[in-house]
């Protein structure tokens, strides 16, 4: 997620150890293909052997529609330590979308296949790459043939959001569809979209009969979620923590660990989480931090909401 699953992020999440890896936010390839350089600006675990911190392996999303500057890009983002590359082939931003970079590309099924062959070519066999596809630009039956176009380019595997790039994040999701070719396709197949709850996880489950889940808004509005879903896969669970004034504490660590930002961006990455989990969770006091302008200012509410109410009589 752009702007928000950044590398304090990251960090957070591979510390509470709940997930099996992450990706990162979007690198974007426009008008020239990137260099080394710029991929250990924006990814700074790749001087991590890619991991977090804490070990968490991160896999490197590009974004862009030329293929031989996304093949090139991918090649220097090896070069320069990535350990896996994702296309982006999902975003519904409209900005992106003009600029011929993500959902854009869901209308041409075979550049999909192009771009993907292309970066499968060039960068070592050893390193996977995958695809993140929505259902289809404006109808769901699109995905059989623009994942068929991604398997036949060599993708590892793929991941898809369970929504047209019309919809944007407005309900339904078709979950069944993303069943529908892991059926078909013969290799794995992950699937995202509306995972709120552990119950929705299930529902996802069984109508997708997919192994494989991502999770990204809900893992933020929810944080004990991830833990949840580790544990029903029967998978190595980590850290179960909803505490808010904990969870901003080590945020702040993070924020701080990956350079000196003024404490006005602090607070906005802040307020900009705890806003998430009040449109899509359970945190009620969003309000009453709204005016906030320091880091202690939103830990004073954070541990008041932490205090039991008391009644004299």
């Amino acid at each position: 997620m752009d702007g928000i699953t950044d590398a304090p992020m990251r960090a957070l999440q591979g510390v509470m150890g709940n997930f099996t890896y992450v990706v990162t936010e979007f690198v974007r390839v426009s008008g020239e293909a990137l260099p080394k350089k710029v991929f250990r600006k924006e990814i700074p675990e790749l001087a991590n052997e890619c991991r977090t911190p804490s070990g968490m392996p991160v896999q490197v999303q590009i974004l862009g529609g030329d293929p031989e500057r996304m093949a090139q890009s991918a090649f220097a983002a090896c070069e320069a330590g990535a350990m896996g590359i994702d296309i982006n082939f999902g975003c519904p931003a409209p900005t992106v979308n003009r600029h011929d970079g993500g959902a854009s590309l869901l209308r041409t099924p075979c550049r999909i296949r192009e771009i993907v062959s292309l970066i499968r070519a060039s960068v070592p066999a050893h390193i996977p790459v995958s695809a993140k596809l929505r259902l289809g630009w404006d109808s769901i039956d699109a995905i059989d043939e623009t994942a068929a176009m991604a398997a036949e380019g060599g993708a590892n595997w793929i991941t898809i959001h369970a929504r047209t790039r019309v919809q944007g994040y407005l309900p339904p999701v078709y979950w069944p569809s993303i069943g529908r070719v892991r059926e078909k396709l013969g290799l794995p197949v992950v699937a995202n979209g509306d995972i709120w709850t552990i119950e929705d996880f299930r529902r996802c489950q069984e109508e997708t009969g997919c192994r494989h889940f991502m999770i990204g808004r809900s893992a933020l509005a929810s944080p004990g979620l991830p833990h949840q879903i580790a544990r029903e896969l029967g998978l190595p669970t980590g850290q179960l923590e909803t505490d808010w004034v904990r969870l901003m504490e080590l945020f702040v660590y993070w924020t701080e660990y990956y350079g000196h930002r003024p404490s006005s961006y602090t607070v906005a990455r802040m307020k900009q989480w705890l806003k998430l989990a009040r449109l899509y969770g359970e945190f009620k006091e969003f309000d009453l931090m709204k005016k906030a302008t320091s880091v202690e200012e939103v830990m004073d509410v954070l541990r008041a909401r932490r205090q039991p109410s008391l009644t004299t009589v």
